[in-house]
């Protein structure tokens, strides 16, 4: 349950291969809006050495940060044509976050996926002095930069507690060591069942009734906007329920996530194999009609903020160990409600 995201954005939720094809749940028919190119000026920046590895794609998850805090996207090796969205709106590389970023952070994030040629990055940064955490996607191609994405959650939008979050990611720096294990090459799941696991996630959250088998380990945490809203009890509440105090497995077992009532424009861009992570993007839906859920136990819970239309961005990665999800780093925010993100699926 995105309870974390329900409380910071002040919004319900409890709380790219070339792109692998999603699994049939993860493709949803949905109107398509008008998906401009946007045209940037010709760039003399050298483009990057190909093949980009692991190597290159961090040293230019590298630039575009300081490029973003320099605002300044011309020092970045760009393609003739380039697309930018922000929070789901296309926007003229230049615009937006663009002109008010101001410093780069400690924390940095990155996942790599040669084959694709995209990159998955989680950053703290800061915004005419004030900081934020930003999910973003790069694509590479040719040896520039095609397609940026980016999702950020503001300090400031929501409680104290959870900007405290934000503060305390970046003083950590980086992300824990279990994120950067590489397994070996004989005990790694394929790009496909990759992000087949990372989709059941998706599954599971949505319309959840806590009557299913869930693909989480024992030790799985999950960190959304730089809280831990798995194992920390007394962070979110769902009624009378600490559902902030139990481990993944335990939240969806209650059912609560079942105001959760569509997840849609799944994507799946980052493939990391090396270290068995997908990062993916997606849309939650609140539809604001469930008011009251009934957990397993027949306990019943009212759902009190989800009672409006409301969705969340998310931009949201997943650690396996084999075919089971270990750990999940979130970014998100409020959104209207069943907006379009500004990609479709593919």
């Amino acid at each position: 349950m995105r309870t974390l995201f329900a409380l910071t954005a002040l919004a319900p939720l409890c709380a790219l291969i070339p792109l692998a094809t999603a699994p049939a749940s993860a493709q949803t028919a949905m109107p398509q809006p008008a998906s401009p190119i946007l045209i940037a000026p010709p760039n003399a920046v050298p483009a990057v050495a190909l093949p980009c590895t692991r190597a290159c794609m961090e040293e230019l998850a590298d630039r575009f940060l300081k490029a973003l805090a320099a605002r300044n996207p011309q020092a970045l090796p760009l393609a003739g044509t380039i697309r930018y969205t922000e929070m789901g709106q296309a926007l003229a590389l230049g615009d937006g976050l663009w002109g008010t970023a101001s410093d780069v952070g400690n924390y940095r994030h990155v996942f790599a996926d040669p084959q694709s040629g995209q990159i998955g990055l989680f950053a703290t940064m800061k915004e005419n002095g004030k900081p934020f955490v930003m999910g973003a996607r790069l694509r590479v191609e040719l040896g520039r930069i095609s397609e940026i994405e980016v999702v950020l959650y503001r300090s400031g939008t929501g409680p104290a507690w959870n900007d405290n979050g934000v503060l305390e990611l970046d003083k950590s720096g980086k992300p824990k060591d279990f994120w950067t294990a590489a397994p070996p090459p004989g005990q790694r799941l394929s790009r496909q069942e990759l992000v087949a696991a990372a989709n059941s996630y998706f599954d599971s959250l949505q319309n959840n009734d806590g009557k299913k088998q869930y693909p989480f380990t024992d030790d799985c945490d999950r960190l959304e906007n730089g809280v831990f809203t798995t194992n920390n009890p007394g962070t979110v509440r769902m009624g009378d329920v600490d559902i902030g105090g139990m481990g993944c497995r335990q939240q969806f077992e209650t059912g609560l996530y079942g105001v959760v009532t569509r997840i849609h424009h799944r994507r799946f861009p980052v493939v990391d194999e090396e270290r068995q992570i997908v990062f993916a993007l997606g849309v939650f839906d609140h539809a604001g009609t469930i008011h009251e859920l009934t957990m397993p136990s027949g306990k019943k819970v009212s759902t009190g903020m989800f009672s409006k239309p409301s969705s969340i961005l998310i931009s949201e990665a997943f650690k396996m160990q084999g075919k089971l999800i270990q750990k999940v780093e979130a970014v998100g925010a409020s959104v209207p409600y069943h907006m379009h993100p500004g990609w479709g699926e593919r």
